[in-house]
């Protein structure tokens, strides 16, 4: 079966929640470290993105704490969050290869 490509936000969501656990603020904040500052999350962005990805199957909240009367949530990948992540950065990198070959070729560099 083809999967269909993920949404950017969805793959540096993921790939923040890799490293371990961590709550809403932390993701927006790895996700734009991640990015080197180009994709900066705001949370009514990140937590429909959350809902999503938690009905898909891909994560799931860990536990729960409450810092300054306020709830935070903290969020893992699951086994089938951590294969998805698996197979969309291995489809970038071989279209990512395929980019750069074909670029060395059109300048008449052979690899």
């Amino acid at each position: 079966m083809n999967k269909r490509a993920m949404q950017e936000s969805s793959f540096l969501i993921l790939t923040a929640l890799a490293a371990g656990s961590q709550h809403g603020y932390g993701i927006i904040r790895d996700v734009e470290g991640i990015s080197g500052g180009r994709v900066r999350l705001q949370a009514g962005t990140l937590y429909t993105a959350l809902e999503r990805l938690s009905d898909e199957g891909l994560i799931e909240a860990e536990r729960e704490e409450v810092v300054d009367s306020r709830l935070r949530r903290y969020y893992q990948l699951t086994a089938s969050g951590r294969e998805r992540l698996a197979e969309e950065a291995a489809r970038l990198q071989t279209h990512a290869a395929t980019a750069l070959k074909r670029l060395d070729l059109a300048r008449g560099i052979v690899p």
